[in-house]
C-alpha cells in the first residue's frame, strides 16, 4: 500500500511547516491591466478560506498571534512584493477572529 504524500506549507507568522489543510491561504489577486500592459487596478490582498482563489498565495496558521507576527515582520509585503494598507490587515483580523 502506497502512502499518500501530505503537502506541507510554511506559516508566514511562526515559520512552522504544517499540513496544507491546517493553514489558511492569504492571496493577492492578479493586477488588472489594459491592452498596452499598464496596470489599471492593483490586485487586492485577502484571506482565502476555500484555497481556490486565483493569485499569489502565502499561508498562515489559524491564529491571530501568527497574523500579528507576520504583519510585524513584513512577511506579506515580501511575499507579494507590494505594500499592504493597514485596513487590509484589520479586515483579515476580523475574518480570522470569526473563523477561530
Amino acid at each position: 500500500m502506497v502512502k499518500k504524500k501530505i503537502p506541507l506549507r510554511k506559516c508566514s507568522g511562526c515559520g512552522e511547516m504544517k499540513p496544507k489543510r491546517e493553514l489558511i491561504r492569504v492571496v493577492k489577486a492578479p493586477d488588472v491591466k489594459d491592452e498596452e500592459g499598464n496596470v489599471i487596478q492593483k490586485g487586492e490582498v485577502s484571506l482565502d478560506l476555500t484555497g481556490k482563489k486565483a493569485g499569489r498565495g502565502a499561508y498562515l496558521c489559524r491564529s491571530l498571534k501568527c497574523l500579528a507576527a507576520a504583519k510585524k515582520a513584513g512577511r506579506f509585503q515580501k511575499a507579494f512584493s507590494c505594500s499592504i494598507p493597514a485596513e487590509v490587515f484589520e479586515g483579515m483580523e476580523e475574518e480570522l477572529a470569526e473563523y477561530e
